[in-house]
């Protein structure tokens, strides 16, 4: 692609870099001030301090399952519905909200794009004034507006398809001809085998970008086969566009309004660049200002620049989830265990605990990364943190460094459930 969506998509790299960190101090004193539950949060945090990204790793990570139970304690109690993280409320600042799964309601504010859905739409090769098929649910989640309002904001007509009724999907596409779809792969494989049971041609429908769903290179294929370029992107309800896929088909670039860190799942603590790990993200969105809010999604750093010469980090795309919390002898065992047993050894690298054996007769394996040969005691002394922390008893297996794998994983249940 020889162009971009704007000129933020191809900027020097320390001016995007100064100008996030320009703008974190005034979001965070922002969420402070205007959001009751970060106002709670960052009690003793000084918002015009935070501003690097090792200031911004000093301060708690949101989860979401802490935003849900906020929530939820918060309409028991008759107060906002949001839980106190949102700085906007019913009225003319809020045209919609919308629930996702627990529930958890998100608003939608006021800003054209609000979701920033634009950029991935223009890097999936839509063009003002073409008309796209937009397949995303309409109601209750808001997969369908943040398609449509960044349809919009490119300048392109949407016809509000929605999901099922697939014989009327085709109808609609052969007599509307769009240019292309929006929605999940599947649906669109869907229509697109109903079309030729029909026998009916969708000719028009030559670009696709999809969400919600694994976008495998089996299916990019198959797509592809049919005259059908497909793309992905990565977004949630919480927090709208993180990362799109662009032509050069390397990894997603990150959206020019998040700052993305990759943490060792369990704990708030950044790792290196290429490890894997869980997705943090800061949203310059002053509506909604979640500021350091954990997906729950795992992910890496893909080295390098976007050889389509958009200059944003890149991530690995979508790995799995980050929270690997089982139940051990009946009782919970959770990533931030883990984590609070390697803090108390300096000696010790990364971890990932094992769960074997077969349900009802457990076993733990804590294996630890260490240059440490162990005369020391080290094995004993790990087993005995994990007694303390975790109430149970486990194994402890000393490797060398580089020895577990990069796959994000700091629990592994590999019981036999048969």
């Amino acid at each position: 692609m020889s162009h971009f969506y704007d000129t933020l998509e191809n900027r020097d790299p320390l001016a995007r870099e100064a100008a996030l960190m320009a703008a974190l101090p005034a979001q965070v004193a922002h969420a402070k001030q205007s959001a009751a539950a970060f106002s709670a949060i960052l009690r003793d945090v000084d918002p015009m301090a935070v501003a690097s990204r090792t200031a911004l790793a000093s301060l708690p990570v949101t989860r979401k399952y802490e935003l849900l139970e906020r929530q939820q304690a918060a309409r028991s109690g008759g107060g906002s519905v949001f839980g106190g993280f949102s700085a906007v409320d019913f009225g003319a600042a809020m045209p919609r909200v919308f629930a996702s799964p627990g529930p958890i309601y998100e608003p939608e504010g006021t800003a054209r794009d609000y979701w920033r859905m634009a950029r991935a739409i223009f890097a999936a090769g839509f063009r003002p004034g073409e008309l796209i098929h937009n397949c995303f649910s309409y109601h209750f989640v808001p997969a369908g507006s943040m398609m449509e309002t960044g349809a919009h904001a490119l300048g392109c007509t949407v016809f509000p398809g929605g999901t099922g009724q697939t014989e009327q999907q085709v109808q609609a596409m052969a007599e509307l001809q769009p240019a292309g779809y929006i929605g999940t792969p599947s649906f669109l494989k869907i229509i697109v085998e109903k079309a030729a049971e029909m026998g009916v041609a969708l000719s028009s429908v030559k670009k696709a970008m999809f969400g919600g769903e694994a976008f495998p290179p089996s299916l990019r294929d198959w797509f592809a086969a049919h005259g059908i370029a497909g793309y992905q992107c990565y977004a949630t309800a919480d927090l709208g566009l993180i990362a799109y896929e662009t032509s050069a088909r390397e990894g997603l670039v990150l959206d020019e309004g998040v700052i993305v860190e990759i943490v060792r799942p369990g704990t708030g603590e950044p790792v290196p660049e290429g490890e894997v790990g869980e997705l943090v993200v800061t949203s310059l969105n002053p509506a909604y200002p979640l500021i350091r809010f954990g997906t729950g999604d795992l992910s890496a750093i893909l080295p390098g620049a976007c050889p389509t010469g958009r200059t944003n980090t890149r991530i690995r795309g979508w790995m799995g989830r980050a929270d690997q919390t089982t139940k051990v002898r009946g009782m919970f065992v959770h990533p931030g265990q883990v984590a609070e047993i390697v803090k108390r050894f300096a000696e010790v690298g990364r971890a990932r605990l094992v769960v074997t054996g077969e349900m009802a007769n457990d076993a733990m394996t804590l294996k630890v990364e260490t240059a440490c040969s162990g005369p020391d005691g080290l094995a004993d002394r790990i087993g005995q943190a994990i007694r303390d922390v975790t109430k149970l008893r486990g194994e402890v297996e000393l490797v060398l460094p580089g020895s577990l794998p990069n796959d994000g994983k700091v629990i592994e249940d590999a019981r036999s459930y048969k």
